[in-house]
């Protein structure tokens, strides 16, 4: 019988962490992910994206990993993680290499040098790169090759896409991580974990945007020919609209959080909305959809489909997304949301959910848990490959767990006193 493999994920956002684990065999003939524990916590110490404040998000972190381990009853030892914020930037590079036995076949040794070539690009000091993704290799004059592993040729090239961001920001995500008891197995961009969500395969081949709208950022990714082509973090997020509520209609963050949740779920067209069953501090019984929508939130998602469509064209891209705009994230539940994007982008929108899941999908089939399985299944792709093929930062193999014997803390000083003894 195949042995069970298990993957854990973080997703450290600006409004929610999330945690998953989750277990596949190497004998199954599905491609699903079986979610055995999911949870999530209310994020402190992070702001747009970035740690502002350590010991509170640790806590955050703690407290959701907690939550995840009680569920599944394992105790998370090592975990992918989501990196996200304005510190990200992205841009396009070309390798060459001579192939190392021109008589034979290229080789996956090749195939890897001719990565690191593409990776000698010019840096800031204090970047550190975090993704180098090929986008297409060619074999002597041959273009548009995927995998020239196995083929023959004397010279192989690469154009990549390399996605990098702040060193200083990614010691300080690590370390929080860390701090839990917890290795960072890989560091993944929050857009391209949530691509792995949410995109189909055709999607990705005919070309389309990715956004993430999360509480105070909004990641971009851009798909053409079936490969990452264009990535970007727009510090602007779903939290701007509750700011909007909250100074518009005069009520505290919390209840315009609510009214916003709600606005989300709510299903009728009459203009007067019965919100008293919200009970919010304010005692507002009932509310104007026009003056909601129309009024308040329409006019700050217009201003952040402009955004996504001001890098849209600074990219050079636009017109090779016949697939449109896919959005998630926790954002992509915002009222009037879809009516906004279509109206700005001038294209085909659609929601993008976490597919091909078993176990506690009842618990993350919603677009904020998009990044969380994203992680999962690029971890999954990568102990299916056989390799860490686009992971720029060097870190541990795929994370495993350890059996949990008492409570979570218990169980990570058991491990932490085992790892002393000969």
């Amino acid at each position: 019988m195949a042995k069970s493999k298990v993957i854990s994920s973080i997703d450290i956002g600006s409004s929610k962490t999330a945690v998953l684990i989750a277990q596949y065999r190497d004998d199954e003939s599905t491609s699903k992910i079986h979610i055995v524990g999911a949870a999530s916590a209310k994020s402190k110490g992070v702001r747009k994206g970035q740690i502002v404040n350590i010991e509170e998000a640790v806590t955050s972190i703690n407290e959701a990993v907690e939550a995840a381990e009680r569920m599944a009853g394992y105790n998370i030892s090592k975990a992918w993680v989501s990196v996200g914020g304005a510190h990200i930037s992205s841009q396009n590079s070309h390798g060459v290499v001579a192939v190392a036995q021109p008589q034979g076949e290229i080789t996956a040794e090749d195939s890897r040098r001719v990565l690191e070539a593409a990776r000698a690009v010019s840096l800031p000091v204090s970047s550190e790169i975090i993704h180098v993704l090929p986008r297409e290799y060619t074999v002597d004059n041959q273009e548009g090759v995927k995998d020239p592993v196995g083929m023959t040729g004397v010279r192989l090239e690469v154009d990549t896409h390399i996605i990098t961001g702040s060193a200083p920001v990614i010691r300080n995500l690590t370390k929080c991580v860390s701090e839990i008891g917890c290795d960072v197995s890989g560091l993944v961009f929050s857009g391209l974990a949530a691509g792995e969500a949410v995109l189909s395969d055709t999607e990705r081949e005919l070309g389309v945007i990715l956004v993430d709208i999360g509480g105070g950022t909004m990641s971009l990714a851009i798909y053409v020919e079936g490969a990452l082509s264009y990535s970007h973090v727009i510090p602007v997020g779903a939290a701007n609209v509750t700011k909007d509520l909250a100074a518009g209609l005069r009520v505290s963050l919390e209840s315009a959080e609510a009214l916003k949740m709600f606005m989300g779920k709510d299903k009728s067209r009459e203009d007067e909305i019965d919100i008293s069953g919200l009970n919010l501090p304010e005692e507002l019984k009932t509310i104007s959809r026009k003056t909601l929508v129309e009024g308040i939130i329409r006019p700050r998602l217009n201003e952040m489909f402009q955004l996504v469509a001001g890098e849209l064209k600074k990219s050079g891209l636009a017109g090779l997304t016949p697939s449109g705009l896919v959005i998630t994230g926790g954002g992509a539940l915002t009222v009037g949301l879809i009516d906004s994007a279509k109206r700005i982008m001038g294209s085909t929108v659609r929601i993008g959910v976490p597919t091909d899941l078993s176990g506690l999908v009842d618990e993350i089939d919603n677009p904020s848990f998009a990044v969380s399985v994203g992680l999962i299944k690029n971890a999954k792709n990568l102990f299916d490959d056989g390799q860490n093929m686009g992971t720029g930062i060097s870190l541990p193999s795929l994370p495993g767990m350890d059996k949990i014997s008492g409570k979570g803390f218990i169980g990570k000083v058991g491990g932490w006193i085992k790892s002393l003894l000969p």
